[in-house]
């Protein structure tokens, strides 16, 4: 006897789409609220120190108008909202805030590394305070304040501001777990930068004008520094999601970048240095740079 398949019942194309709509706005409508939910948290006045009436609030197109020339930046780790409140003393100088929900402490962290410089202070996770700025990341929110006339009361201002906002934000995040792949020995400390897009990577260490290495929201990549006596290296990480697309990223990158590479994967380039890949699964390690072939091979080793 043949058995009667029930058909599945399919969603209209138009009825599809209004939902996708709605997901989309009630998504966006879910983080702006939480962001002003979190800017009503935090003090609109503080010593002598009062913000301006209105918060002023973006999203990931409006984003433009706000920053120029840097919004990408914030794009590339999938900014969902921005909050930005301006703050001004009695003397007429002002501080400027601004919180962005990532959406993830994964993505929070990874537009944190982007500039690690500075001192490290306890304020948040991570934070890093240098002429006239602070920044820190926690949860799933970055957040940068910083002075436009740099002074001992604004600098005091700005940590305190700073605090409040920390305190403002009831979870802490957590690191990718990529992190954990990272050879502890040699380690640059603050030199990790986590990634997603090969414009960022690019801006820290440039590969090419092309996507050769096929990142994307679905990668992981974490760069970093190594440096072990005099000699120093450079590793790159990528976990992808998909093992076609990393073959296909170890072809081109092998192809582009180490045409000249021995059987181990080994080469010397251009500048003397040497450079190495080797793909596991779906996670590539590349040696961008190595001062000698023995550093080389020892950051490789925990991978092959």
């Amino acid at each position: 006897m043949n058995s009667v398949r029930q058909a599945r019942p399919c969603i209209p194309c138009h009825i599809f789409i209004l939902l996708t709509i709605m997901v989309v706005f009630m998504t966006k409508t879910s983080h702006a609220n939480t962001l002003k939910d979190l800017g009503a948290r935090i003090p609109k006045q503080f010593k002598s120190w009062t913000a301006e009436p209105k918060d002023r609030l973006y999203d990931e197109e409006t984003i433009y108008s706000y920053i120029d020339g840097g919004a990408e930046l914030y794009k590339a780790y999938n900014m969902r909202q921005c909050l930005s409140r301006r703050y001004k003393s009695t003397k007429g100088l002002s501080i400027i805030l601004d919180i962005f929900d990532m959406g993830t402490s994964d993505d929070a962290f990874g537009v944190f590394t982007h500039d690690t410089d500075g001192n490290l202070i306890d304020i948040g996770q991570d934070a890093r305070y240098r002429s006239g700025w602070l920044s820190f990341w926690k949860h799933r929110y970055f957040v940068s304040i910083y002075m436009e006339e740099e002074t001992d009361a604004a600098e005091k201002a700005v940590k305190a501001l700073g605090r409040e906002v920390a305190a403002s934000i009831a979870e802490k995040g957590f690191r990718p777990r990529i992190l954990q792949k990272l050879p502890p020995e040699g380690l640059v400390s603050g030199s990790v930068r986590y990634l997603h897009h090969h414009i960022v990577l690019n801006y820290h260490f440039y590969i090419s004008d092309e996507n050769i290495l096929n990142l994307s929201a679905k990668t992981e990549a974490l760069l970093a520094n190594y440096k072990v006596g005099t000699e120093a290296a450079r590793l790159l990480l990528i976990s992808y999601t998909n093992l076609k697309v990393a073959k296909k990223s170890l072809k081109g990158f092998s192809k582009h970048y180490l045409p000249d590479a021995d059987k181990t994967g080994l080469a010397k380039i251009e500048n003397g240095k040497f450079a190495a890949a080797f793909l596991k699964d779906k996670l590539l390690t590349i040696i961008l740079e190595s001062d000698s072939r023995q550093m080389a091979e020892k950051l490789l080793a925990p991978f092959l």
